[in-house]
């Protein structure tokens, strides 16, 4: 886990993008891939997923997170004198 060094250009500056960052490997660890002593998915081995899942999944969450933003659509405009 070199993302956790500062000294490298993995590091996130932000908390923010960094538990985004750990979110995604999560994801990817626990639902895309197969380890060989499993067999399976740690999701498909607990019972969470029944089959392995691809980087659709991982996109879709993406997508389906960007579409409902907490913040204003339009910026309000400054009125000067």
């Amino acid at each position: 886990m070199r993302r956790f060094t500062r000294l490298i250009t993995a590091f996130s500056k932000k908390l923010e993008h960094h538990l985004h960052m750990l979110s995604l490997y999560f994801v990817y660890c626990n639902f895309l891939k197969i380890y060989k002593t499993l067999k399976v998915t740690p999701a498909m081995a607990a019972g969470v997923a029944d089959k392995p899942r691809d980087f659709e999944l991982i996109i879709d969450l993406i997508d389906d997170r960007e579409s409902n933003p907490n913040r204003p659509k339009k910026h309000k405009k400054r009125i000067s004198n």
